[in-house]
């Protein structure tokens, strides 16, 4: 069976390292607890019922023919099954799970039978809308649901060895590459208004070896910026992609086009590429990119702001922005092993992505705000439903991310507890447990099963910036420990030799550049890599704007039954005057008074907000 990888470098020549199989990583529950432990034995079942009541299965069998009535629901909803079909493969390849794989075989079953005699398959441009394929790529998502099928049938061949569906995805792929190009050799010039394919290609191309799918890729990016979709900034068309400074335009499209590219340059090295990738990272970790790591500030267009535009109670942060600065930030990683997109990848899992599901795992977040007085709510499914499905294949892949190989040596991404069967380049095979309670706490130990020589390379997160520390068999580690970075321990290392990583873990006060102007004054609260916010539910006493925070030392407290089993933040604040003394007033003369007596206030994880009864919550906190 090959190997389940996320992304499949092993041939690549321009990354330092590879990815590992998902099956040779096994997460403990309490992980899974944390990083959607539903999703396999709810979130998966629950979406599939969605897609059957809402009708997005009932498309692909309405396009076979034994289907009843119209087309139903958005023009892409294809793409909704495809990414909860990538979801349920991957969950495959972790362990057997009857009643998935059950649901796995009709959805293909399903693709299959819809599927066209030239290999197009998309449900809505059928029958009465059969004329109109690819007559309109900036804003049909074609491509855009082409490149989610072609993803899921890579995940389900490496999760089975299976060759049924990717030959469906192949014959699509072949009739794109046949159709699209310069016109010089007699093809249609076009891209896709909606980044995906270019992802979806190269993946294939990894798989199958065949170039021509390597080289439809980087013909999408290139023929970007030169009026194809209209040079629409929206649809990623206003500039060539080599000579862009900086994201702009739809917030998701930005991104899966930037991951594209990184997996484009994995293959060829261009230079340019990188620079371009390079640019447009720095921007927007230093202008545009929200405390959480949400990224897109308006609704309009779902786009990014002007620098340092970033307001909290209207923010839109949508949940697959995250997911897709994950998804770049990981290829990222594996082009060089630079812990600052681990330590952004990370830090978006935890505080950009997790918000968007729900602790029963059946309720989404689609935009996520960081003030809000109650009303914005988890919901059970959307009309536009691209999040639900996405969190699921992102949750899914999660062993996936924790480690990494290089040469012979194994890189740690990710804390978490977990048991890993790794093989380096080399052909060695590295046995190692991680026992953690991380992100609670920050006390990691690694052993090592089998005696060989080899590096591990542990990271030292940003976030530590002080005070990290690292023993092996209890005695301490001579090297330099510096935050953002990995620090390489090489040795001959014995059956059972042990390391203790100890990451201090105090909460924190983070404020933003002064020229986020809703920021002023006011502070973010994070324990390790953890962002927190106020909840009414746990401050009842007070109206969450009235919060002046006192000091600068919050105590934290581990409770079991609250919200799962989090890490609660406890500090003081002092309370401004109520609404009442102000005779519905706007403005008054200011008299001196004694501050008021100090309250007792409680922060939760930011991720855990709005599964209670609703309430305000706040991020942003004044000091």
């Amino acid at each position: 069976m090959p190997s389940p990888l996320i992304v499949d470098t092993s041939a690549s020549p321009h990354v330092r390292l590879r990815p590992v199989p998902i099956n040779a990583v096994k997460l403990d529950d309490r992980v899974w607890s944390l990083f959607g432990r539903m999703n396999r034995f709810v979130s998966l079942p629950y979406q599939y019922r969605q897609c059957e009541t809402t009708g997005r299965l009932e498309n692909f069998r309405r396009a076979a023919g034994s289907g009843e009535g119209e087309y139903q629901g958005w023009f892409f909803n294809d793409s909704d099954v495809y990414k909860w079909l990538e979801a349920a493969c991957w969950t495959l390849a972790g362990g057997e799970n009857a009643s998935v794989a059950k649901m796995v075989e009709t959805v293909i079953e399903l693709i299959a039978a819809a599927q066209q005699p030239d290999g197009y398959l998309n449900t809505f441009f059928m029958f009465e809308r059969a004329e109109e394929r690819w007559s309109n790529l900036t804003m049909f998502h074609e491509l855009y649901c082409a490149g989610h099928l072609i993803q899921a049938a890579v995940a389900h061949h490496r999760a089975t060895g299976r060759e049924d569906l990717l030959a469906m995805a192949r014959r699509f792929a072949d009739l794109i590459c046949e159709t699209f190009g310069p016109e010089e050799q007699g093809k249609r010039p076009g891209t896709d208004g909606h980044p995906e394919i270019e992802m979806a290609l190269v993946e294939l191309y990894r798989l199958t070896g065949e170039r021509r799918y390597l080289d439809q890729a980087q013909y999408f990016i290139d023929a970007r910026g030169h009026g194809l979709l209209g040079s629409a900034v929206y649809c990623q068309d206003e500039t060539p992609f080599r000579e862009r400074q900086k994201l702009a335009g739809h917030a998701v499209r930005a991104l899966y086009l930037a991951a594209g590219a990184a997996d484009v340059y994995a293959e060829t090295g261009e230079a340019a590429l990188r620079e371009s990738l390079e640019r447009q990272w720095q921007h927007m970790t230093t202008r545009i990119m929200y405390v959480n790591g949400g990224l897109g500030a308006r609704h309009e267009g779902e786009a990014f702001g002007d620098d340092y535009e970033l307001p909290n109670d209207t923010a839109y942060a949508e949940t697959c922005a995250a997911i897709a600065s994950v998804m770049w930030n990981w290829r990222m990683l594996l082009l060089d092993g630079d812990a600052r997109y681990a330590d952004l990848m990370e830090h978006t899992l935890f505080n950009g992505v997790l918000p968007g599901l729900s602790l029963d795992g059946q309720h989404y977040f689609y935009v996520n705000p960081l003030s809000n007085d109650g009303q914005h709510r988890r919901q059970p499914w959307f009309e536009c439903a691209c999040c639900p499905p996405n969190l699921a294949r992102v949750l899914a892949q999660m062993p996936g991310y924790v480690y990494s190989v290089s040469g012979d040596g194994v890189w740690v991404h990710l804390y978490a507890q977990n048991e890993a069967r790794l093989t380096l380049a080399n052909g060695q095979v590295v046995g190692l447990k991680q026992r953690t309670n991380y992100p609670w706490d920050g006390r990691i130990e690694l052993t090592v099963e089998e005696a060989g020589e080899f590096s591990l390379f542990l990271r030292i997160p940003g976030w530590c910036e002080t005070g990290a520390a690292l023993a092996i068999n209890g005695q301490p580690f001579a090297g330099a420990l510096t935050p953002g970075s990995y620090v390489e321990v090489r040795r001959a290392w014995r059956a059972d030799d042990r390391l203790r990583l100890t990451l201090p873990m105090t909460p924190r006060a983070v404020e933003s550049h002064p020229r986020v102007t809703n920021n002023a004054g006011r502070i973010a609260l994070m324990y390790g890599p953890i962002l927190y916010c106020l909840e009414a539910n746990d401050n009842l006493d007070v109206h969450l704007d009235g919060v002046v925070l006192r000091g600068d030392l919050y105590e934290s407290s581990f409770f079991i039954n609250m919200l799962g089993a989090v890490v609660a933040l406890h500090g003081t604040a002092t309370p401004l005057p109520p609404e009442s003394d102000w005779d519905d007033r706007l403005y008054r003369t200011r008299s001196l008074q004694a501050a008021p007596e100090n309250i007792h206030i409680t922060a939760i994880p930011y991720f855990a907000w709005g599964n209670r009864e609703p309430g305000a919550m706040r991020v942003w906190l004044r000091v």
